[in-house]
């Protein structure tokens, strides 16, 4: 899939690694302790990684040259100065290589409120070479970009041909540049026109309406994606994930109500606790209704499983 870098945001929520003091006052970080100091809420530290994708690759004692793990020490301070409040990422003590991100699905796509579980790792001639990043897909495919065996299908990453400006550039290209890049080029408003050559291929009405069609399906694979999370929460994640569907199970709902009644997908946004009836399109397929109806209910007994206290009343609506 073609698809361009995109640049990092720069105003986040973060945490910090411990760090020692250098004689100016200055924070300098230790590259030989690995310790840390969790203060926020996108960057952190986990125990094992014995279910990581990547965890078989080489082994935990392995030593690797000083400036490799300086160069991962770099790309920790970036995540930590840069990453969006919506990325969350958890390191690993052990295993400097490994790094585990869930990326929350941004507002106005068929992606919206959902977790996306992306395992990377720094290889051995980083960053001469791009990181690799699996993704956990449970057997579904919501993307072009987005296999359901796992890959993940980016120039940035070498795992699609694209323009010199498109590739991983060492010493400049980031695992930021990566997450960012997954988040807001692939996981976008309009994911059918990643698959190559469709832009001009399908276009004017034609374009639109296999896009809002392509919309549905991937939206209720979204769904499913969230009931697959909220049983299988990724291992060091478990709280996070209880949280979110906790705290978003009613705007979700909300949402799949409105596209029941009508609404397009990703135009519906909840405003002080109801659908914004100024951002709503219409013209929702019979179809995809009659899917939101059955999804509902499914997702009620999820939510209402994992916490929720407010979504009983979707039940029968």
């Amino acid at each position: 899939m073609d698809i361009e870098q995109a640049e990092a945001p720069t105003t986040v929520m973060i945490n910090s690694e411990e760090a020692d003091m250098d004689s100016k006052g200055k924070t300098k970080i230790s590259y030989d302790k690995w310790e840390h100091n969790v203060k926020g809420n996108s960057v952190s530290v986990a125990g094992s990684e014995d279910n990581h994708h990547y965890n078989n690759m080489t082994s935990s004692g392995e030593k690797q040259p000083k400036e490799w793990a300086k160069r991962i020490q770099e790309e920790w301070r970036i995540l930590e100065n840069d990453l969006p409040d919506t990325i969350y990422v958890r390191v690993y003590e052990a295993r400097m290589d490994l790094l585990r991100a869930v990326i929350v699905g941004p507002s106005g796509t068929p992606y919206h409120d959902g977790l996306f579980v992306f395992d990377c790792v720094f290889p051995a001639k980083y960053p001469n070479e791009p990181p690799m990043v699996y993704y956990y897909s449970g057997g579904l495919r919501l993307n072009p970009n987005l296999y359901n065996c796992g890959k993940v299908c980016l120039s940035l990453l070498g795992t699609w041909h694209g323009k010199q400006t498109e590739l991983w550039v060492p010493g400049q290209s980031t695992m930021l540049q990566v997450l960012v890049s997954i988040q807001a080029l692939i996981l976008n408003a309009r994911p059918f026109f990643n698959e190559p050559g469709y832009e001009t291929s399908y276009v004017g009405a034609e374009g639109d309406r296999q896009s809002r069609k392509y919309n549905e399906e991937v939206f209720s694979l979204s769904l499913k994606t969230m009931i697959y999370t909220v049983r299988r929460p990724p291992k060091h994640f478990e709280d996070f994930v209880a949280g979110h569907f906790r705290n978003r199970a009613r705007d979700i709902l909300l949402a799949c109500q409105a596209y029941k009644e009508g609404a397009t997908v990703g135009s519906v946004v909840i405003k002080d606790g109801v659908p914004d009836a100024n951002k709503i399109e219409k013209g929702s397929s019979e179809g995809f209704k009659g899917t939101m109806r059955k999804m509902i209910s499914l997702l009620v007994k999820e939510f209402v499983k994992n916490g929720s206290t407010d979504c009983e009343q979707f039940q029968t609506s």
